[in-house]
């Protein structure tokens, strides 16, 4: 369990969660599901990410839909029924009884979360979903990851970070497991963002972000992916900065990985399990 604080403040920043994505490296579990809702120990991805999230305070969270957009909204429509034990009357219109009884991950589906999901588009590149969910952003900042990666990120540490640089945005940078989108920095702000580089070494952007509303004047193209668009111009203009975590963060784009992640949470040594 963590014995970090969850800040009360950080429940009003809005968590933008990029899960439109076809996740064609990863057939043998998304054949029938998006990406975001392949599971990890019986519970999909995207909860995982969640729940790290939560255990920070954060419990405002925007999810951005493309391929099999229903069925992320049904699972979150009946998110109680999913997580809980419940009594029904059957040949009643009484509603269910549900009943908040811990598993054996020690989760009942009791969450405090407001999750908003908005269908961007099918064929939308991930700077055009960020512009069709600006109207849901409606504080000063807002934190934006990807919906198929899970860390144990000291989020607490990054938005003090973000804070403390006093730029527009901040991007969580890592060593690489394999070939990511690379950084290079100087001090504490980056000066080159580089996606998929021919070299695997040095820091790659972990998909952790914070920035301020300011960043939406950046993003306006549907057809524009964030990271060779919008994040090359905050860069260009010096206002990204960066936040190396050195723990544990993996991507889940390949079934070598999912089976990975899974084995760990079986094994119950997964490393992105703070709560």
């Amino acid at each position: 369990m963590s014995t970090t604080p969850t800040p009360t403040d950080n429940r009003d920043i809005p968590v933008v969660l990029l899960c439109g994505g076809f996740g064609t490296r990863i057939r043998e579990a998304s054949e029938s599901l998006p990406k975001p809702m392949i599971d990890i120990g019986g519970r999909p991805i995207v909860w995982h990410i969640m729940k790290t999230y939560s255990e920070f305070g954060f419990r405002r969270f925007v999810l951005c839909l493309g391929y099999k957009a229903d069925d992320i909204k049904d699972y979150f429509l009946r998110y109680r029924e999913h997580q809980s034990d419940f009594t029904v009357k059957l040949g009643s219109r009484d509603e269910p009884t549900f009943h908040v009884t811990p598993g054996a991950d020690g989760i009942g589906g009791d969450e405090d979360w407001e999750v908003t999901c908005v269908d961007t588009g099918l064929e939308t590149f991930t700077g055009g979903r960020l512009a069709r969910v600006a109207p849901f952003l409606d504080v000063d900042t807002f934190m934006l990851t990807y919906g198929d990666g899970v860390a144990d990120v000291d989020i607490a540490a990054l938005l003090a970070a973000h804070r403390d640089h006093g730029l527009i945005g901040t991007v969580t940078a890592v060593h690489p497991t394999s070939r990511f989108g690379e950084l290079q920095v100087d001090g504490g702000t980056v000066t080159t963002f580089a996606e998929k580089p021919m070299l695997n070494e040095g820091l790659v952007n972990g998909g952790y972000f914070v920035f301020e509303r300011a960043f939406l004047d950046y993003v306006s193209l549907d057809a524009e992916m964030l990271e060779s668009g919008a994040l090359q111009k905050l860069t260009a203009d010096g206002q990204l900065g960066h936040f190396v975590h050195k723990g544990f963060w993996r991507g889940m784009d390949t079934y070598r990985e999912y089976v990975e992640l899974n084995g760990l949470w079986d094994e119950g040594v997964a490393p992105w399990k703070i709560w």
